[in-house]
């Protein structure tokens, strides 16, 4: 199933729906056609766990066989917001997650070409946070490398506390799609909250697709254009440390809630790591795909 959180209208109230057919499938109001109660917004659907997941009826059909008006609405008149807009706390980050990129990053950037031992984390808070469509903000006074990555965000669904291995999968809500935005020369001591942190730095969605429907996540085409140019493509199955390594070991010291994320990392082919090196700039288009998942398109616009 494909969760969005949209607006029909500029003034309407965020609200949870279901892609479906080109259709953007009212949660609530679903629910009201066939006499349940259904969340009306992501938080509160990830909140009532796999229960509720479960109990929403197909989206093509009520009981009559049909849907009352103002059930679905074409998906092209309504604007999708990030599934989660605001975030209960910061997105957590991996870092260095890909063999490939931990190579390119020692040749330009100030890490090391070891390997990690364990995930490097790094976080982005929930101010951070934009919708497929809206703008990264480039403020040219701050930054004048700002850098793209493409990620595989993991939606937590089940509260996890020192997961083992095993068992993390089953603490999985769903996917999306986020572009680690970082600005390379606001890195301060080695710290990277700042660099990555700042607003309209996490683009993500354009929805969360439940684990149900996602047979493998270890084997998910990515890929990023800027201006239609391809600068990123690699696999999930390329992943350092896979999500249930990523879920158990953040789990071991921080309680990982419903409605958590996590950006599991980028591939190689970021701007930095590039010769000559790239920056984004206003006026691009930046692209973000994931397969099966799908993609997250956002203009850079001067500020």
């Amino acid at each position: 199933m494909k969760l969005v959180t949209y607006r029909a209208t500029a003034l309407d109230e965020a609200r949870l729906g279901i892609l479906h057919a080109g259709l953007v499938v009212d949660s609530e109001r679903l629910g009201a056609a066939v006499g349940e109660v259904f969340p009306a917004e992501m938080l509160a659907l990830i909140d009532q766990g796999p229960a509720a997941l479960a109990a929403l009826p197909p989206p093509r059909v009520t009981p009559s066989g049909r849907r009352p008006p103002g059930v679905a609405v074409p998906q092209e008149n309504v604007r999708l917001l990030a599934p989660i807009p605001k975030p209960r706390k910061n997105i957590f980050g991996i870092g260095l997650n890909y063999v490939e990129h931990v190579a390119e990053s020692a040749r330009t950037l100030d890490t090391s070409a070891n390997l990690p031992e364990k995930p490097v984390v790094f976080s982005k808070p929930p101010t951070a946070v934009i919708g497929t469509g809206d703008p990264i903000r480039h403020d040219g006074a701050m930054t004048r490398q700002l850098d793209w990555e493409v990620e595989l965000a993991v939606i937590i669904g089940r509260r996890a506390t020192r997961v083992s291995k095993e068992d993390a999968m089953g603490h999985v809500f769903g996917y999306s799609v986020m572009n680690d935005v970082s600005a390379r020369d606001n890195r301060r001591a080695g710290q990277w909250i700042f660099s990555k942190g700042m607003d309209s730095y996490a683009p993500f969605g354009p929805c969360i697709v439940t684990a149900d429907a996602v047979p493998d996540p270890h084997d998910l085409e990515l890929w990023l254009t800027r201006n239609g140019e391809e600068k990123q493509r690699s696999n999930t199955k390329f992943l350092l440390f896979d999500i249930p390594h990523l879920i158990s070991d953040l789990s071991t010291g921080i309680t990982l809630e419903p409605g958590d994320i996590i950006a599991t990392g980028t591939p190689s082919g970021v701007g930095a790591g590039r010769d000559p090196q790239e920056w984004m700039w206003p006026g691009d288009v930046i692209e973000c795909g994931v397969e099966g998942i799908g993609v997250l398109r956002n203009p850079v616009i001067a500020v």
